[in-house]
């Protein structure tokens, strides 16, 4: 599966603890990266400093659904259960 182009839910709802440039402490769930375009695109997709998380990140039906909001939604309900 191809990311899904204007959705960015990969961006907002999951936690991220490595550090992301601009933000030395990573970013909570449910927080919308500051490299997160208008348009919702990663602003650093291409750059090295980009986190590995982030790189590594598969987008697949199992986690972005068929649309943005079910992608915010199933990676919302995936991370408070991580967190339980």
């Amino acid at each position: 599966m191809e990311c899904r182009p204007g959705c960015g839910a990969c961006c907002i709802a999951p936690s991220i603890s490595s550090p992301i440039p601009g933000m030395p402490d990573g970013k909570p769930a449910g927080v919308r990266c500051i490299h997160l375009s208008d348009d919702y695109r990663c602003l650093i997709f291409d750059s090295p400093d980009r986190p590995a998380v982030c790189a590594d990140f598969q987008a697949e039906p199992g986690v972005c659904g068929t649309n943005r909001d079910e992608a915010l939604e199933i990676l919302g309900n995936l991370e408070r259960e991580a967190n339980k």
